[in-house]
C-alpha cells in the first residue's frame, strides 16, 4: 500500500505527535508498505529518507503550548507536488484542524483521507470559531481516528461527527530491553519533558520535592528535557537543589535507559493532555508510575490499576505519594508487574494493525464505490464524516 502521512509540527522539535508519526511510519515500512511523510522542516535539516521537507516552521500558541507549524504560501506548491507524485492509496493527516500542512493537504488531496485527532481541549473557542472555515476541508476526510476518548470528545463537541479510538503506539520491547545505568539508580525519581512549559508540571514536582526529601533524604530527581535549569530550581533551598540533576535533551536510547533505571517515574502534568505517551513508555520500561489524575492519564493507567494517581496540582499529595512509593519496594514491584501487563495493548503490533484496518477500509471503499456514494458506505462502516 502507498501511504502518505502528514505531520503538522516541525520535525526537528521533539513532541508526542512527531514521535507518533515517526514510529507509525517506521512500523509500516517494516511491514513492507511504501510510506512518505510530509513535515515542516528546513531543506538542510537532516531527515530520515522517508520524510519530505515542506519548508520552515513558525511558532504559534496552541492548546496551552507553543507549536511550530507551517502554513506558508511557498508550501502550497510543495504539498500539491507531494500529493501528485506520491500517488497514494491513502493519505493520513494528523491534527487536520491545526493551521499547518494538514489543511493544505486536505484542500489539495483527492482520494481516501484518514485523519487522526490528538488534541484534548473541552474549552477551545478557537476550534469552534474556525469550524466554518475548516468545514470544506474536513468534509473530504473519509475516516477519523482519535488517540483517546478525550480527544474523541473534543472532536465531537467542537466539530461534530465521530471517530474510532486508536491509542498512540509504543515499541514496548525497545523500552523493556534497555540497559539501566547504575548512576541513575538508587532512590531516583524521573521526569521527562520541557522544563519551561508549565503544563508539563515540573513546578508542581519542584514544590513537592522538599517534602519528598524530608521523608526520603536519599532520594534524587533526574530531569531530562530542554529549558532554563537555573529558573527551574530557583525557588528551592540549596540542599534541595543539590538533589536535582539535569540531563538536558536525551536520545531515544538514553530515555529508555533512564526509564529502566529510575525507582519511580512522576508525570505531574497539569492539563492539555489527550493521551500520555510518556506513561506508556515508562510502563514499557518497567518504571512504577505516579501521575496527576488528569482524565487522559487515568485512562492510560487503567483508572489507577497500572499506576498511582494524585490530585492535579496538589504538591503535598504528590510528596506523600512519592515518598510512600519510594519507601515501599513491594508496592513498586506490584506496579511494575501491572504496568508491564497493561502496556501490551499499546504495542505497535496491536495499534499498527488497527490503523491499517482503517486504511484498508477506506481504500477498499474508494475503489469499489463511485465518489457520490462513498460517504454512505463509510457511514455504514462506522467511519462517517459529517
Amino acid at each position: 500500500m502507498r501511504i502518505g502521512i502528514v505531520c503538522p509540527y516541525s520535525w526537528d522539535v521533539p513532541g508526542g505527535v512527531q514521535f507518533h508519526v515517526r514510529d507509525l511510519a517506521e512500523h509500516l515500512l517494516r511491514l513492507g508498505h511504501h510510506v512518505s511523510v510530509l513535515a515542516p522542516a528546513e531543506d538542510e535539516t537532516p531527515l530520515p529518507p522517508y520524510v519530505v521537507p515542506a519548508g520552515g516552521a513558525v511558532s504559534v500558541p496552541y492548546n496551552g503550548s507553543v507549536a511550530r507549524v507551517n502554513l506558508g504560501v511557498m508550501s502550497v506548491g510543495r504539498v500539491r507536488r507531494w500529493v501528485k507524485e506520491g500517488d497514494f492509496d491513502v493519505l493520513h493527516i494528523h491534527e487536520p484542524v491545526v493551521p499547518s500542512l494538514g489543511l493544505l493537504t486536505c484542500w489539495a488531496a483527492r482520494g481516501p483521507i484518514v485523519a487522526t485527532f490528538h488534541t484534548s481541549n473541552s474549552r477551545s473557542r478557537a476550534m469552534s470559531a474556525a469550524y466554518p472555515i475548516l468545514q470544506p476541508a474536513l468534509e473530504k476526510i473519509s475516516a477519523r481516528i482519535a488517540v483517546s476518548e478525550y480527544a474523541r470528545r473534543t472532536l465531537v463537541e467542537h466539530l461534530g461527527g465521530d471517530a474510532v479510538v486508536i491509542p498512540n503506539g509504543v515499541d514496548v520491547r525497545f523500552f523493556a530491553d534497555a540497559e539501566p545505568r547504575a548512576e541513575w539508580q538508587d532512590q531516583t525519581i524521573g521526569f521527562i519533558g520541557r522544563i519551561d512549559e508549565p503544563r508539563k508540571g515540573l513546578p508542581v514536582l519542584m514544590r513537592a520535592l522538599p517534602g519528598i526529601l524530608a521523608a526520603r533524604p536519599g532520594a534524587r530527581l533526574l530531569v531530562a528535557g530542554r529549558g532554563d535549569e537555573k529558573e527551574a530550581v530557583a525557588g528551592l533551598p540549596r540542599h534541595v537543589r543539590d538533589r536535582v540533576e539535569f540531563l538536558g535533551m536525551v536520545s531515544d536510547e538514553d530515555k529508555a535507559r533512564l526509564l529502566r533505571s529510575v525507582d519511580l517515574y512522576v508525570a505531574p502534568n497539569t492539563g492539555g493532555e489527550s493521551f500520555g505517551i510518556i506513561l506508556v513508555e515508562a510502563m514499557s520500561a518497567g518504571a512504577p508510575v505516579l501521575a496527576s489524575d488528569l482524565d487522559a492519564f487515568a485512562q492510560v493507567l487503567g483508572g489507577g490499576t497500572a499506576g498511582e494517581l494524585f490530585p492535579n496540582e496538589d504538591a503535598d499529595a504528590l510528596a506523600r505519594a512519592a515518598a510512600g512509593l519510594l519507601a515501599d519496594p513491594r508496592r513498586r514491584a506490584d506496579l511494575r508487574e501491572r504496568g508491564s501487563e497493561h502496556v501490551r495493548k499499546f504495542d505497535w503490533a496491536t495499534v499498527g494493525a488497527d490503523v491499517l484496518a482503517v486504511y484498508e477500509t477506506v481504500a477498499a471503499g474508494a475503489e469499489a464505490v463511485a465518489p457520490d456514494d462513498r460517504a454512505g458506505l463509510l457511514g455504514r462502516l462506522g467511519f462517517a464524516r459529517d
